[in-house]
């Protein structure tokens, strides 16, 4: 069988791979990016899921739209421009299935074999795949503490044919770092100097738990900003809602026609029933009591790490998110550390594919979101005693 180049170089997921090891009982693990499940608000979406199908009946289950239900969009929009001035209009926005749709559908629009991506590295895996299939030119800007390495970004731009930069600015994934105030300002001053469309990806940023919220870097300001978020960390991941927002209707119109040929829309059911929920509900309570317990699990591992981690091993301290990133600084194999990790039931996520061109990786992906204090603890005192 013959298959196509773009499949053959689009790697599998690792992440999802090694879910499927430490899906085991006995295992520990800090792998997944996996929203906890007890902060999924059942009882809530039950009643909605039955008021919806009293009130909507076989609207549920029809075709539907492909930019999607509007008054979704109509919530999205009141609460960002609420939220940060944007001035959107729900025609500014469509609705995916997950954000990562958005990324897969934004490629699809703008990218021809060869064609530059900037992103950040170590850069959100699942951007990495789904960009992977256009087959592009990657230009890696190296993620610094407070954001993007601005004499690499300036670099990148020079480079021929870059079609788009993908930055996470809020609790990135990996890393957990935030872009700063003023690097925010100084990636749009260089930025808005070149004609690329600009993609904050957004899916973390209700989730700060300590510090300011910070405005976004183009969103609002650049025609040609493209904003994603997504339903997965806020209400549930299952359901697969995202969406796109941008005032670039040429390009909407383009990502329209994509969806058109990918899927016609996206699951309306599962439209339906988060518009009823965040219309009937109070999500800021909602994400208040995520926040506090992921802010309790952070705190816990922070805490572990600084107990039983030896001192050769730096890590990022999340204001908000999911992740922690941790640097062996001994130079040790991320891998090898991995394998030895498994035999112990322990699992983290190794930094190798998180960059486009990994060579022996130092660095690991710690997600604390999905366990308690007690396992979090127990399962940092095995690695510590590995590393």
């Amino acid at each position: 069988m013959q298959y196509s180049d773009r499949i053959l170089n689009t790697p599998s997921s690792f992440i999802r791979n090694i879910l499927k090891v430490t899906e085991a009982n006995d295992v520990i693990s800090f792998a997944g990016g996996l929203p906890n499940p007890i902060s999924f608000p059942l009882e809530d979406i039950h009643i909605s899921i039955d008021r919806a199908m009293k009130q909507h009946g076989a609207k549920l289950f029809q075709y539907a739209s492909t930019q999607g239900y509007l008054p979704l969009r109509q919530y999205i929009a009141d609460k960002y421009n609420r939220q940060y001035g944007l001035q959107i209009h729900p025609d500014d926005i469509l609705l995916t299935t997950g954000s990562q749709q958005a990324l897969e559908l934004l490629a699809k629009v703008l990218v021809n074999k060869g064609d530059g991506i900037i992103i950040e590295e170590p850069g959100y895996l699942g951007a990495i795949q789904a960009f992977t299939m256009t087959e592009p030119a990657f230009y890696p800007v190296t993620l610094e503490e407070d954001g993007l390495n601005l004499e690499q970004l300036e670099q990148a731009l020079q480079q021929p044919n870059v079609k788009l930069i993908y930055t996470v600015p809020n609790f990135q994934n990996p890393t957990g770092l935030t872009y700063s105030l003023e690097k925010r300002q100084q990636v749009y001053e260089l930025v808005s100097r070149h004609d690329v469309i600009f993609v904050e990806d957004d899916p973390y940023g209700e989730l700060r738990f300590e510090g300011d919220h910070l405005p976004y870097i183009a969103a609002g300001k650049m025609e040609n900003s493209v904003l994603l978020g997504s339903f997965s960390k806020t209400v549930t991941p299952g359901m697969r809602l995202g969406f796109i927002i941008t005032k670039n209707r040429e390009l909407l119109q383009h990502i329209e026609t994509a969806k058109q040929a990918t899927d016609l829309h996206t699951n309306i059911f599962s439209q339906y029933i988060i518009a009823d929920y965040l219309l009937n509900n109070d999500l800021p309570q909602h994400i208040q009591k995520i926040k506090d317990l992921y802010k309790t699990q952070s705190d816990a591992m922070l805490q572990a790490m600084a107990t039983y981690f030896p001192t050769h091993v730096s890590y990022t301290k999340p204001q908000g998110g999911m992740f922690i990133w941790a640097t062996m600084n001994d130079g040790r194999s991320a891998m090898d550390v991995f394998n030895k990790a498994m035999e112990q039931k322990v699992a983290f996520v190794p930094g190798n594919p998180f960059y486009i061109n990994p060579g022996d990786v130092h660095t690991m992906r710690l997600n604390y979101t999905n366990s308690t204090p007690e396992i979090i603890e127990e399962g940092i005192k095995r690695l510590g005693s590995i590393l």
